[in-house]
């Protein structure tokens, strides 16, 4: 349906629809997009973290998490892993600067299959907010939806009040567990799920509403709100408009600046297509699941047991590429001495 030009001058973008039924998070390090698109919340991990450290304009920030480390000292090794938490956390506080809200940092995708490894980094990253002044009540702690990743949340929130945001969510059984473990926020991926099913199906292309991914958030946010889960739902990894607007409604979609520019620039109706009163009145049944379920009912799921692998896979290299980068600086500022 076309909208005349007048229409379309007084008909609000439909980015600016979509934040009447939906809390837009910036998926994002880039501090001008934050600026530019107004998020409530911010999302990062090492990709995003790695794009932006090796922009010119953030160079001061990559400066000052290597003297960090360089300050605590130790061997090499430890002096990098300390620059590169320190880092996550100046970027993250300088977003927090620029939005009313929460700001997502990532543990190191090498720890998903550590639970105590996970819990000391989280409680690691909360102290390193806590020195430039920045209280948990303003982070979100990520961590991969692994089993031991869900346990991992369960005791951050329930022992230590660290709120955590669960992600390279793929499976409906990753979404129960992290209900079932009283996470704040979970971050189900609607891109990555659709490029799994256009690689290993003959169908390439799909209508919105039959979009694997759109398909997938929309029973977790039925199941969720049907059985009175107060965990959020963040749609993340959004490959087009399509499937942002398909889950208008949704508790959070977290987009990437190309996206959110896209919107800014739309002019088409939206309606909400999820709500708490349709998911109560969904034929769904309750489950519940211990590791042992766990770990059958995601096995099940051929999709998410390969996009899960690939998606640690991916974010460790880039951690690893990250530290790369931040041991040149080391080791130039070790010959300054």
């Amino acid at each position: 349906m076309s909208v005349s030009p007048v229409k379309r001058q007084k008909m609000e973008s439909a980015l600016d629809q979509l934040k009447h039924h939906t809390t837009v998070v910036a998926d994002t390090g880039d501090f001008n997009a934050i600026d530019e698109y107004k998020p409530l919340d911010a999302t990062t991990n090492p990709s995003l973290i790695l794009a932006a450290a090796q922009m010119p304009a953030y160079q001061k920030l990559v400066d000052d998490a290597v003297a960090y480390g360089k300050k605590l000292g130790g061997s090499e090794e430890e002096q990098i892993k300390n620059a590169s938490d320190k880092l996550f956390v100046l970027f993250g506080a300088e977003i927090l600067k620029r939005i009313p809200g929460r700001v997502s940092t990532e543990v190191d995708a090498r720890l998903s299959f550590d639970k105590e490894g996970m819990i000391q980094r989280a409680r690691r990253l909360i102290d390193l907010y806590k020195e430039v002044g920045v209280g948990k009540d303003r982070i979100l702690i990520k961590l991969s939806s692994t089993w031991e990743g869900i346990q991992a949340g369960r005791v951050l929130e329930a022992e230590y009040g660290i709120h955590c945001n669960m992600t390279l969510l793929f499976s409906f059984a990753q979404a129960v567990a992290c209900a079932e473990a009283g996470v704040t926020l979970i971050s189900p991926f609607v891109g990555r799920i659709l490029d799994w099913y256009v690689a290993n199906g003959d169908k390439k292309t799909y209508e919105p509403s039959e979009d694997p991914g759109v398909k997938s958030v929309t029973k977790i946010y039925n199941y969720y709100k049907k059985f009175g889960y107060k965990t959020i739902v963040m749609g993340a990894s959004f490959r087009n408009t399509g499937q942002i607007k398909a889950l208008t409604g949704c508790d959070y979609l977290t987009i990437s600046p190309k996206l959110l520019a896209e919107l800014s620039k739309e002019h088409v109706k939206l309606t909400p297509t999820l709500s708490v009163k349709e998911a109560q009145a969904c034929n769904l049944e309750k489950i519940h699941l211990d590791e042992k379920a766990f770990r059958w009912h995601h096995n099940e799921d051929q999709m998410a047991v390969e996009k899960l692998s690939d998606g640690i896979r991916r974010f460790a290299a880039d951690a690893v590429k990250l530290e790369r980068m931040l041991k040149v600086d080391v080791v130039s500022r070790s010959s300054w001495c």
